[in-house]
């Protein structure tokens, strides 16, 4: 993320908004608000550790009832990476 989107008030209030009892209530469509809900839920993740898919699900789905769109928003966003096979997954600097 860049300058435009690290104002941590702006984020709480998001989080707020879009967070209940740890669980996404809903995917936001406006740009902004769906990167600090993604920047939530990468921060669950290990930044050393490579994850199968199964993993990365698991850890996605006790937030986020569609777990299959989150783990795409990751990757298309650019929090996360996987290898061209999908067998490992990783949080990207």
């Amino acid at each position: 993320m860049d300058d435009r989107y690290d104002n941590q008030t702006e984020s709480d209030k998001i989080l707020k908004n879009y967070i209940k009892d740890g669980r996404v209530i809903i995917f936001p469509s406006k740009e902004k608000k769906k990167l600090v809900i993604l920047q939530y839920i990468v921060d669950k993740f290990k930044s050393d550790k490579k994850y199968t898919e199964k993993e990365v699900n698991e850890v996605i789905v006790s937030m986020v009832d569609d777990y299959v769109s989150a783990r795409r928003y990751l990757i298309e966003y650019g929090f996360m990476d996987r290898n061209n096979d999908g067998s490992e997954y990783w949080v990207k600097d």
